[in-house]
């Protein structure tokens, strides 16, 4: 070994052991907020999204490489999750099994000191943050290439949960098989959504073998896992968790394709300085209702990022719309148009002011 190496060597570790000191301080800090929390008897509220997004969006700003943004805010969301678990266990439920991607984008947020549990169905996972067996829970709710997640929609429709942040996470897919021969596979498992975003590369690569549709591909894992010549269409995290092969990887047709998950829980939000705000309105079908129900956002000059509608369950011919806003609902301008919005809509509903999803 040369003496500069063993220099560079000693330096990484003198910083290591900063490094450490540092993180342990970080550490007792957010133990003494918990203190202070339970003396103001706010013990509920240990875990605040706005303030989560400040600190994160502060830590990309300051970052000047050589480590990507992406690989910064790993490390840090992981720090920021394992100091959490000194204030109180968090425990968040997600759509399930485990290593679908929900369970991909919840370790993605909340990082992997968090207590995860996962449920079969969106409405078991409404469910359990309702009965409060989970703080949070995390549901898909659009993708860029499949279109709208309709079931977690229908739930906000009966739900008084709260939209408290939301994810965004590419979705790359892979062939997981147990062999590593090619030739060998008969068939593949998936769920439905996973085929047709792979379609164009399965014709090309594997036209003659036989497409199963499971209900999610961490099931599709599961079962290639125990079954000879078979594969799975589904995540990296599902091919550590079920011991599989990665026989080809990120065979999506758009390598853009990602998916957005919502983070559910009980409480209101403040605002963390970039924010969306979720609304669900109906109007009667009269002719003009759906300019006069929106004509307050151009009034008061208030971005509306996405819409999208769903049949009304108690008329026909009526619809439901979801809107997603910029800014938080205690802004001025959108507190104003929302005024207004109440007063023209047959239905409104306030689903949430959360802060916009940071990825890189």
């Amino acid at each position: 070994m040369s003496k500069d190496i063993k220099k560079i060597r000693e330096k990484i570790d003198s910083l290591d052991n900063k490094i450490l000191e540092l993180i342990n301080n970080r550490a007792e800090l957010a133990v003494k907020i918990s203190k202070e929390k339970q003396k103001s008897k706010d013990i509920d509220n240990f875990y605040n999204p706005e303030r989560e997004a400040q600190v994160i969006s502060r830590i990309k700003e300051l970052n000047q490489g050589p480590l990507s943004d992406e690989d910064i805010l790993k490390v840090y969301r992981e720090l920021m999750s394992a100091c959490l678990s000194l204030e109180a266990p968090l425990k968040v439920s997600y759509l399930g099994p485990e290593g679908t991607y929900t369970h991909l984008a919840t370790q993605n947020h909340f990082g992997a000191s968090v207590i995860s549990m996962p449920y079969s169905t969106v409405e078991d996972v409404f469910i359990s943050v309702e009965k409060r067996d989970s703080h949070y829970g995390v549901v898909p709710v659009e993708n860029s290439t499949q279109g709208i997640v309709s079931s977690t929609l229908d739930m906000f429709m009966k739900s008084s949960l709260r939209i408290s942040g939301e994810i965004e996470t590419s979705i790359k897919h892979n062939v997981l098989s147990k062999s590593n021969n090619l030739e060998s596979i008969k068939k593949i498992y998936a769920h439905p959504q996973s085929f047709a975003q792979c379609k164009q590369w399965l014709e090309k690569n594997y036209s003659s073998v036989e497409k199963v549709n499971v209900s999610s591909n961490a099931e599709a894992a599961l079962i290639a896992s125990k079954e000879k010549n078979s594969a799975a269409i589904a995540s990296i995290t599902a091919a550590d968790i079920y011991k599989l092969n990665i026989i080809n990887k990120n065979i999506e047709d758009n390598h853009n394709n990602s998916t957005r998950f919502l983070v559910i829980g009980e409480r209101d939000t403040d605002p963390s300085g970039n924010d969306k705000t979720s609304i669900i309105v109906s109007t009667k079908n009269n002719s003009g209702a759906l300019y006069g129900l929106l004509e307050p956002l151009s009034k008061y000059k208030v971005s509306m990022t996405r819409i999208e509608s769903r049949p009304s369950k108690h008329n026909n011919w009526e619809y439901i719309f979801f809107l997603d806003l910029d800014g938080h609902i205690k802004d001025n301008s959108l507190r104003d148009a929302n005024e207004e919005i109440k007063k023209e809509a047959s239905l409104y509903r306030f689903l949430g002011s959360y802060p916009v999803a940071i990825n890189k």
